[in-house]
């Protein structure tokens, strides 16, 4: 960097880079546009801190993001330092869930990362706060502040407090689930539409461990974020005061040039898979974290989830498949407690450095965890009976996956599956199947159809393809066809594979991020209905159990359906998914663009 020709002051070590803009002689235009936001003299000379959020008004996991910005940059403000705050886009999941519109899921934290680079380096910004909701938000903030490497912190958003219907916890995979359950006949279209206006209670992030809650424990784990910045709920007091204190950890931070390389290793990676695991977190943790470990030049592949997660139980009972939510987390007393507890047993490494500028042992030395030996908490984490005893996130391979595919099997719905395919090109085929022979209900019996669509697809294994990286583009999630499934009651007799994704709403056995995808001429592009597929969790395999000659001359007759499906699809307006597909890589490298 050029070291500018200093007006008046001395080079400062907290204001290094934005003094190219305020002290450099030959850049007065510059001074002159800082001047009229009432910067003074004084205030130049003072560190600029940028303070991106994902704010837009409509998603309720994002739509609050700028109030939070708002009382940062009062806290930054008061510290002596300028705070500015900025918007990268967002994509709500769960609104865009099951339309074209999920293809630009995955690839906004592409965006949102280049945003905060492109803000950060290009108004020479000391350093910056990130102030993430919905679920891309989170590895895309991360992601941006590796690449800048200034010192920097995450404040998540907060999660959402649960709605009540019939005197239980609702949220937003319940409303999901509920389609399930009307064509199931459980519900009416009347009760339906009831459930759906009490799911969502508010501002913040879906309150389940699904892929915003998964994300944000693993970078407070990471130490990217301040003690219980994951458990702080959106609307809670102490939301804002962890806002209020930004200020101070930040200048603490540039005082001490503590940077995002000095605080991501591979050390604080490994606790932040540990604490996904232990949580029953969303497998697009496994995607993310493998972004994560590549944007910041660190050794991690997708193999180690495995050989971690051997002596790593699934304690916490939470939703999608246990009971709990965030907000159960947080009157426990919050996401610390829990890492103290695994501190305690050897679990974590304390010497990793975090964003407080304290070791993370040092930030839990004063937590209490005699709470969780309480009775309502022994229900929502006892480590003595953990729900698994090692990982349910499962790096399987075989000849369907030679490269990898990601599974999320907690054991209820078994360890090993075998079944007959039902393919489908796109999830819209699916649910339009089940649409169009299970649309007659009358007390739970199917009238009218040819047949019963529930016995059809029991004991099958539905194959999902051309939904990749690079097929779909964008590799969408399948959280409207999996909540189909379980509110049909057959999650734990339907297996679903797909070279796509699966909501951290998601649970059943399933089996995503296959690679290579169909697009690239993967072995999923060749299955055929009626083709035996076998999944076994014990020893995490997924294999097409079909001769290899029959291989060969599938590839060679037909070059793969699938692969003709997608060249023959046209994008034409869809520019940036076109470009998207050309830069991005598989899933088995964390799907990154560089």
């Amino acid at each position: 960097m050029r070291i500018p020709h200093i007006l008046k002051n001395e080079l400062n070590l907290f204001n290094k880079y934005s003094q190219v803009i305020t002290g450099d002689t030959s850049n007065g235009a510059a001074r002159a546009m800082l001047y009229s936001l009432n910067l003074s003299e004084k205030k130049l000379k003072k560190p600029f801190i940028g303070i991106g959020s994902m704010n837009y008004d409509s998603n309720p996991c994002n739509n609050h993001l700028q109030a939070l910005s708002n009382i940062v940059k009062k806290s930054v403000n008061k510290h002596d330092m300028n705070g500015f705050t900025y918007n990268t886009i967002g994509i709500s999941d769960g609104i865009s869930m099951g339309t074209s519109g999920m293809k630009y899921s995955l690839p906004s934290r592409e965006i949102i990362a280049d945003s905060i680079e492109t803000f950060m380096k290009g108004h020479h910004y000391d350093g910056g706060v990130c102030i993430p909701g919905c679920d891309k938000n989170l590895p895309g903030s991360l992601m941006g502040l590796i690449r800048v490497n200034r010192p920097s912190l995450i404040v998540y958003g907060g999660s959402i407090m649960p709605g009540k219907y019939n005197n239980k916890d609702v949220d937003i995979v319940s409303a999901f689930q509920s389609f399930g359950q009307m064509k199931n006949g459980d519900i009416t279209p009347y009760e339906r539409e009831k459930l759906l206006k009490v799911c969502c209670n508010g501002s913040g992030s879906c309150g389940g461990m699904y892929t915003a809650n998964t994300m944000a424990i693993a970078i407070e784990a990471m130490g990217m974020s301040l003690p219980f910045s994951s458990s702080n709920l959106r609307q809670s007091n102490d939301k804002i005061n962890e806002c209020n204190s930004v200020g101070y950890f930040m200048k603490n931070l540039l005082e001490k040039d503590i940077k995002p390389s000095d605080i991501i290793t591979k050390r604080s990676l490994i606790n932040s898979i540990k604490m996904v695991i232990v949580m029953g977190g969303s497998t697009n943790a496994v995607l993310h974290l493998l972004a994560v470990a590549r944007t910041a030049n660190i050794k991690l592949n997708i193999d180690e989830f495995n050989t971690i997660g051997k002596n790593v139980p699934v304690v916490a009972n939470m939703k999608p498949f246990g009971e709990y939510l965030m907000s159960d987390i947080f009157k426990m007393g919050g996401t610390p407690i829990i890492m103290k507890y695994l501190l305690d047993l050897g679990l974590l490494d304390g010497n990793c450095i975090t964003v407080t500028g304290n070791s993370l042992k040092k930030n839990l030395e004063n937590i209490d965890t005699s709470i969780l030996d309480l009775d309502n908490n022994r229900k929502l984490f006892n480590y003595n009976r953990p729900l698994k005893n090692d990982s349910h996130i499962r790096i399987f391979k075989g000849n369907i996956a030679p490269n990898g595919a990601v599974g999320k099997i907690t054991g209820k719905e078994g360890t090993s599956f075998k079944g007959r395919s039902l393919v489908f090109e796109t999830e819209e085929d699916f649910i339009n199947l089940v649409e169009n022979n299970n649309n007659i209900c009358v007390n739970k019996k199917i009238i009218g159809n040819k047949y019963d669509i529930k016995n059809q697809l029991t004991d099958k294994v539905i194959v999902i393809r051309n939904q990749g990286p690079k097929g779909s583009p964008g590799m969408p999630e399948m959280l409207k066809a999996t909540s189909l499934i379980n509110g049909m009651g057959l999650s734990d007799k339907v297996a679903f594979i797909t070279d796509g994704r699966f909501s951290g709403g998601s649970h059943g056995f399933l089996i995503g991020h296959i690679t290579p995808e169909a697009y690239d001429n993967g072995l999923i592009s060749i299955i055929k209905n009626g083709d035996i597929i076998e999944i076994d969790a014990v020893n995490n395999t997924i294999n097409l159990k079909i001769k290899s000659t029959t291989v060969k001359k599938r590839f060679k007759s037909t070059r793969n359906d699938s692969l003709k499906h997608n060249v023959n699809k046209t994008i034409s307006n869809d520019i940036f998914l076109e470009k998207y597909k050309k830069t991005v890589k598989s899933a088995s490298d964390g799907c990154i663009t560089h």
